[in-house]
């Protein structure tokens, strides 16, 4: 989503970015680390823009080239939070780009061991990370508050995910492993009341239940669990709020590959089995050369359809727009900047709720997200 970085076939470059392409929760930018093809270190932060006729791309290199390992995460008023590791502390900034050069500001570090950014923040001006401890888990403010980095809460367990539950970013689900051990669950965290944690998904005391996606319109939600089969995860999908059991569809488990959501589509409210999801698959097939191909499914039917990707593709990046375009940020030597847009398949003939698929044997019951988050509750299998 940003201009000038070109995406050579072919050529040595040390190890790909940790992270790829990020896009804000409004999909105005986009952050990536790009490379110049020049040398097998020269990675470089870039910012796509693209809520405007045609994408384009501005790069932002620093005075010197980025690790691979380097995050950067893209906010709203177009400047890019970077985080750099070095000698146990993570160093935030925010990058802009200042006529031929790049401005930088230096927000601060926070010294731990492991860290990572969260998904983008819904109000696109504040940026959150996770740092995990060997029983505790630490939220920080990492960009948009008054004095640089600030602890926001500390968590019991080993926390990994982050799925917004709320517009405000005050709700924050996450998947929590117990110190003592067990299944990892999805818990929601307050982050207005110091981090106060509370049950959100518990589909069996033995499963393991993790949130991928949550969408605030429609309220479908898509986790990944194997409480239908104890050791085998699955797909499965459900509706914040309902007391109806959690479903895994057959048509979300096709043979030897791996189904990855990573878009619903917006303002489908009250309509969750119509939302069309997108699905990074990856497996033997497609193209032929082990890049991951699309998916595109809704509840409500009973097959998931299966398109080429565009080549260059930004894999398992992308977002819907209201009117059902699926919109995906793509890099080639021709393109370094480009945006594929592929309209939803058309829905097929209305079959009612599909019963094609297996139920969990309990369902995530929320009480009203502007009270508190969501608790578990027992239902039939």
């Amino acid at each position: 989503m940003t201009a000038l970085a070109t995406e050579p076939a072919a050529g040595p470059r040390a190890q790909p970015p940790r992270t790829g392409c990020v896009i804000t929760a409004d999909a105005t930018y986009a952050a990536r680390l790009a490379h110049d093809g020049a040398s097998p270190g020269s990675w470089f932060p870039e910012r796509w823009t693209l809520d405007g006729p045609e994408p384009y791309a501005v790069p932002l290199p620093a005075h010197q080239p980025e690790e691979p390992g380097t995050d950067v995460l893209p906010l709203t008023d177009g400047r890019v939070l970077i985080r750099r590791a070095a000698d146990g502390r993570h160093l935030f900034s925010l990058l802009y780009p200042t006529g031929p050069g790049t401005g930088e500001v230096q927000l601060g570090a926070v010294e731990c061991g492991a860290l990572t950014l969260l998904p983008p923040a819904p109000d696109g001006r504040r940026a959150y990370a996770l740092a995990v401890g060997e029983r505790t888990t630490d939220v920080w403010l990492v960009a948009g508050g008054a004095f640089g980095p600030e602890h926001l809460a500390e968590i019991e367990g080993r926390c990994s995910g982050g799925v917004w539950l709320d517009r405000s970013g005050r709700l924050l689900a996450l998947d929590r492993a117990e110190p003592g051990g067990g299944p990892v669950k999805t818990v929601a965290v307050d982050l207005d009341r110091g981090g106060e944690v509370s049950p959100l998904l518990q589909i069996t005391e033995e499963s393991t239940d993790r949130l991928l996606c949550a969408d605030l319109d429609s309220g479908l939600i898509m986790v990944r669990s194997d409480a239908a089969e104890p050791g085998r995860p699955r797909l499965g999908w459900g509706v914040l709020g309902s007391t109806l059991p959690l479903r895994f569809p057959r048509a979300l488990r096709p043979a030897k590959c791996a189904v990855t959501p990573f878009a619903v589509q917006p303002g489908q409210t009250l309509m969750p089995e119509g939302c069309a999801v997108a699905f990074r698959v990856d497996g033997p097939g497609g193209t032929g050369d082990g890049a991951p191909w699309l998916g595109v499914w809704r509840p409500a039917e009973g097959t998931l359809r299966q398109l080429p990707a565009p080549r260059g593709w930004l894999a398992g990046t992308g977002f819907w727009t209201r009117e059902g375009v699926l919109t995906l940020p793509y890099a080639t030597d021709e393109v370094p900047c480009g945006l594929a847009r592929l309209p939803a398949p058309e829905p097929e003939a209305p079959r009612g709720t599909v019963r094609d698929d297996a139920p969990a044997p309990a369902a995530p019951r929320p009480v009203p997200l502007a009270q508190a988050p969501l608790g578990g509750r027992k239902a039939a299998g």
